[in-house]
């Protein structure tokens, strides 16, 4: 009998509770002895590889030594660098620096700044966890001054380094770096003109930090169990006709995007590129997400939009301020619910816009590296889920085994640019910008040289 592929949300819920963000010696016990696992798992990490470690060891000394303040700007092209990365730095991070002949004054530690949508979706065990490993959230789509003002005390403060994603969210692609957000830069230059303010000479240190998959023979395994799933969705069946790879992919690709067309009622023009087509989905969802949820197009960009749809749909599903819904009367309870029942559904246009943006990459070859076929795949099938209603939370990321290669660039000091950043700021951020985008870039160039 078929089953809905994702149940709607029909019951608005009250506010969710945030811990105050803190040290809890039980949560890191508890990552001590489940994260491992956790990661293997759920992520499918079977090693992690530190590659150029020099930079890291030296601006995370300086950081602990209290003669800096570091913020580590990571991509996000996953959405498991998060978890990895923490896992990482609390737990592995000092026996390699004790290899290296540097030894830390303290013991490693770092606070991450993450969505606060994540504590909605993450459920209670993120809400205990996250809260208990010093990170804290923040809102994309609405002034936080709170929130802003803990995350620039922690970095202006110290000692433990901040790390943000510059993506803003997750982007699905290592091999380019499709957008980068101010904020990280922004934050770093508030920061070294209040400890310049202050008469402290400390500088504030970028460091970009990138992760790469590779995968062994079983690799090849998983990406043929995936591409199987993705042809029973669509109707397909590549392996008994004799398509190629490239071919089955395709198909495969071709008939989401049509499927979505018919959605939308578009039809393409003769000729028109994937990326146009896609262009004219994203157009249509955003106008039929912000129909649903009845306000304007905010911002000019798809990127603000997004945001701000994304903000409303989890306010009417989950109701800030409100602790219990049980002071509404029985009338306003069912609106309540119908609301949220509303904001769910206009979330499936958005989650299809917030994945989709970034599904502009060419269709992999039989000569590409097992690495970009299989995270082409893990795309191609979230284009069938979030065309199903899915969401982050139904993405592929247990591809057993693999490798993590932790890239590391030199640190960018902000500190040295505050006189350019005093007399422009718009400049002085957008060459910060473009120079974290080089390094990215270089990070990739880079991990293309590793193999297994």
């Amino acid at each position: 009998m078929y089953k809905p592929y994702s149940k709607p949300v029909i019951v608005a819920s009250p506010d969710i509770k945030v811990q105050k963000s803190r040290i809890s010696k039980l949560v890191v016990l508890a990552c001590r002895l489940l994260g491992r696992i956790y990661l293997f798992f759920v992520l499918g990490i079977a090693r992690m590889v530190l590659r150029n470690g020099q930079p890291l060891f030296d601006a995370y000394k300086r950081a602990l030594e209290g003669k800096s303040r570091c913020i580590i700007a990571f991509r996000h092209p996953n959405g498991g660098e998060a978890q990895l990365l923490l896992w990482f730095f609390l737990f592995k991070l000092r026996a390699l620096a004790r290899k290296a002949k540097i030894k830390f004054p303290r013991r490693p530690y770092v606070s991450f700044v993450y969505g606060f949508e994540v504590l909605r979706w993450g459920g209670a065990i993120a809400r205990w966890i996250m809260p208990g490993l010093l990170c804290m959230p923040v809102h994309h789509a609405k002034m936080d001054s709170a929130g802003m003002n803990r995350i620039l005390r922690t970095i202006f403060k110290g000692p433990y380094p901040l790390a943000i994603a510059p993506e803003g969210q997750v982007s699905y692609t290592t091999e380019s770096v499709p957008r980068l957000e101010k904020g990280t830069i922004r934050i770093g230059f508030q920061v070294a003109e209040r400890l310049e303010k202050e008469g402290n000479l400390s500088p504030v240190e970028v460091l970009p930090v990138s992760t790469h998959f590779r995968y062994g023979k079983m690799g090849q395994w998983s990406l043929n169990k995936l591409i199987r799933k993705i042809e029973k969705y669509t109707g397909f069946s590549g392996k008994k006709d004799g398509a190629g790879f490239t071919e089955r992919l395709r198909r495969a690709r071709d008939f989401i995007l049509g499927q979505n067309e018919k959605r939308y009622k578009i039809t393409p023009a003769e000729n028109q590129s994937f990326s146009q087509r896609v262009d004219a989905i994203i157009g249509a969802a955003l106008d039929k997400a912000e129909k649903l949820l009845d306000i304007h197009p905010r911002g000019k960009g798809i990127v603000e939009r997004l945001y701000h749809i994304k903000q409303l749909c989890w306010d009417r599903m989950i109701i800030p301020g409100l602790n219990s819904l049980d002071s509404l009367s029985l009338l306003e309870r069912a609106l309540a619910d119908l609301g949220a029942g509303e904001a769910w559904h206009a979330s499936r246009h958005m989650e299809l816009v917030d994945f989709v943006w970034y599904f502009r990459v060419p269709l992999p070859t039989e000569t590409d590296p097992l690495h970009k076929k299989i995270e082409y795949a893990q795309n191609l099938w979230d284009f069938a889920n979030r065309t199903m209603g899915g969401g982050y939370s139904n993405r592929v990321l247990n591809v057993h085994p693999k490798r993590v290669l932790i890239q590391i660039a030199p640190v960018i000091n902000l500190s040295k640019r505050l006189k350019e950043y005093k007399k422009n700021k718009k400049d002085a951020i957008t060459k910060a910008m473009r120079d974290m985008e080089m390094a990215f870039l270089d990070c990739i160039d880079r991990a293309a040289e590793y193999q297994i």
